[in-house]
């Protein structure tokens, strides 16, 4: 009951990348990022189970970009002449590689990190995949001129890699979907189609993240603009409910998320945010008890998993680890209080 897992990514040490940022600069190159990649991914993996999380990842550790680390492998995409765009409706600008031609896999993309963290901990592998929606957001079009054509083509890319991850031994394949937080009405038209088409025959468990953002200053002004309750979370989660998709990532703590939105995720295992990643303040365990208390209100014991908002890439390391522990401590103070 309540075992505690996170969105995905984590902070990379100032050895292996540029400290604090959103698309960090390597500090290496060759075989010795590579090595600084592998172990990068050991340190947090054991930091994680340190912490007490059930479910574990490799915190990203071998991705500049969440969504351009799944890119770099794939034909089509020009990463030489980058363009700026505004990406989640023009919330802010980002220099972002062009699709030029028809989009294929080169090959595997995440496997060396799959297998060596799989190898590494015997604990439930979570990998975390960009969703088509969000690519589609953070791309620009030279070729196919229809982003739900686009959006199908990669969905079909990203299912490839996501049935050999499974066969890889991962236990969840989490797609990112940020951008289903921003056009609602295009999740309901044809977002969910290309999730289903990404996690086709997948047997492993699945799950969709929907946040509002990381703890970014633009993430930070946009949500400052949406006033007193945050309800677009409303216009998707029957239609997720709906949908094959087993879990749905949520932001809640330190939020404007009206907790009763949960229960219009029936059915679904709920990852309920209880960390908040947009403050470097480490949240109190008695506090993740708490946010735990008020979902249970919404959502079954059985369903509720405490998670972090959103991923944790760009947040002070310290910072990052110290939420964790606050994490599986809050869980475990939860199962304890909320037993019967």
């Amino acid at each position: 009951m309540f075992e505690p897992t996170l969105a995905g990514s984590l902070p990379k040490p100032e050895w292996l990348a540029e400290p604090k940022a959103l698309w960090p600069k390597w500090q290496q190159t060759g075989g010795a990022l590579a090595r600084a990649k592998a172990d990068a991914t050991l340190l947090w993996l054991k930091l994680q189970e340190d912490a007490g999380l059930a479910v574990v990842s490799d915190g990203e550790q071998s991705r500049q970009h969440f969504v351009h680390g799944f890119l770099e492998q794939v034909d089509g995409i020009d990463f030489e002449h980058k363009v700026t765009m505004g990406i989640r409706n023009n919330r802010y600008d980002a220099q972002v590689p062009q699709v030029v031609g028809p989009l294929r896999l080169r090959g595997r993309v995440h496997a060396p990190e799959a297998r060596l963290a799989r190898a590494h901990t015997a604990r439930r592998l979570k990998f975390t995949l960009p969703g088509p929606m969000t690519i589609v957001d953070t791309v620009a079009d030279r070729h196919y001129g229809d982003r739900v054509a686009m959006a199908m083509a990669f969905a079909d890319l990203l299912n490839a890699e996501a049935k050999a991850l499974e066969a890889d031994g991962v236990d969840v394949i989490q797609f990112d979907e940020p951008a289903f937080n921003v056009y609602m009405d295009e999740v309901l038209d044809w977002g969910i189609e290309a999730l289903h088409r990404a996690i086709d025959g997948l047997r492993c468990k699945t799950a969709v993240h929907i946040c509002y953002g990381y703890g970014i200053q633009a993430n930070i002004d946009w949500k400052e603009s949406l006033g007193g309750e945050w309800r677009q979370y409303e216009a998707i989660f029957p239609a997720l409910a709906a949908s094959r998709i087993d879990q749905v990532s949520l932001e809640c703590a330190g939020s404007h998320v009206p907790p009763e939105l949960m229960s219009l995720l029936q059915g679904k295992d709920v990852l309920v945010g209880v960390i908040d990643v947009a403050s470097d303040r480490v949240e109190t365990p008695e506090e993740v008890c708490e946010t735990i208390g008020r979902a249970l209100q919404f959502v079954p014991k059985a369903r509720l998993f405490p998670c972090t908002n959103c991923g944790m890439a760009p947040m002070d390391r310290d910072v990052a680890y110290r939420k964790l522990a606050a994490l599986g401590e809050g869980a475990a103070l939860a199962r304890a209080r909320f037993a019967d």
